[in-house]
């Protein structure tokens, strides 16, 4: 609190994930194949901008009417205005992803770049800030896990959970597998030379994403207004959005593995 103005963590998270972002697209101009475009495709330090800026914006918009419609549709029927009330919490990543895609879907159309080059451009600069989410989660104490056993050394007791019983800290688990884990697979995958075919990265991200979500939901807390699904004691609705994003990312894979485009070249 600086007088008037109240910091919040998920601020400063989001802050840092945008920097991250923009670091790492910048270092990302400077490898193949994207420091090799030519001509009216070649990409520039004011694209990393730009799709920067549409990436916030599908961010939030994206994050917050995804939360609207998949975790609180009733709630936010009958209260509409309060789903600009962003300050009171509320994201969904799945939601927030489809804002994502959705806003450099227009990037790649104005700018006459393929979808999936922007795609596979995009996806490795994403994983750090996925990290920085989780620890934002961690620390203002929410999206806690479950009933951990006592004698698991790295259990931990939230006291927002209105219990003292330890818990898993799934909100590291999540920092640890689809941050960190998430960004070594894509390091991994662009040190390959020549680079790996178009929709790889996109492919990758979105199958390794959806398997490391759907695993931590086993030990994460699922959303008290909607508990377990279908009278089950394990399946969320973290769960049931994950499993798109596998299917789609092994589809991708397998038909960029197919059609094995290259990453350069532009759309007419």
């Amino acid at each position: 609190q600086i007088g008037p103005v109240a910091i919040h963590w998920y601020g400063l998270t989001y802050l840092a994930a945008f920097a991250m972002f923009l670091l790492l697209g910048t270092l990302r101009l400077r490898q193949p194949p994207f420091a090799g475009i030519q001509g009216a495709g070649a990409w520039t330090r004011r694209d990393v901008e730009d799709i920067l800026f549409l990436g916030v914006m599908g961010v939030i918009l994206g994050g917050r009417i995804g939360y609207c419609l998949f975790y609180k549709p009733g709630f936010y029927i009958s209260h509409p205005l309060d789903i600009f009330k962003v300050w009171q919490g509320g994201m969904s990543f799945h939601g927030g992803l489809l804002g994502v895609i959705l806003a450099f879907s227009w990037f790649a159309w104005s700018r006459h770049k393929p979808w999936l080059q922007v795609a596979d451009f995009v996806a490795p600069c994403v994983p750090p800030g996925l990290a920085a989410g989780r620890i934002g989660n961690f620390i203002n104490g929410e999206l806690w896990g479950r009933f951990a056993d006592p004698s698991l050394p790295w259990a931990m007791v939230f006291p927002q959970s209105g219990s003292l019983m330890p818990r898993h800290p799934s909100q590291l688990y999540e920092a640890l597998l689809e941050g960190v884990v998430l960004l070594v697979i894509m390091l991994v995958l662009s040190r390959k030379r020549p680079p790996r075919p178009q929709g790889t990265f996109i492919g990758t991200f979105l199958a390794c994403y959806g398997v490391f979500r759907f695993l931590i939901e086993f030990v994460r807390l699922p959303d008290a207004q909607l508990g377990y699904l279908l009278g089950t004691d394990w399946l969320t609705m973290g769960q049931c959005l994950s499993v798109p994003l596998v299917v789609i990312g092994i589809i991708v894979i397998a038909t960029a593995q197919r059609l094995d485009r290259p990453q350069v070249g532009h759309l007419g």
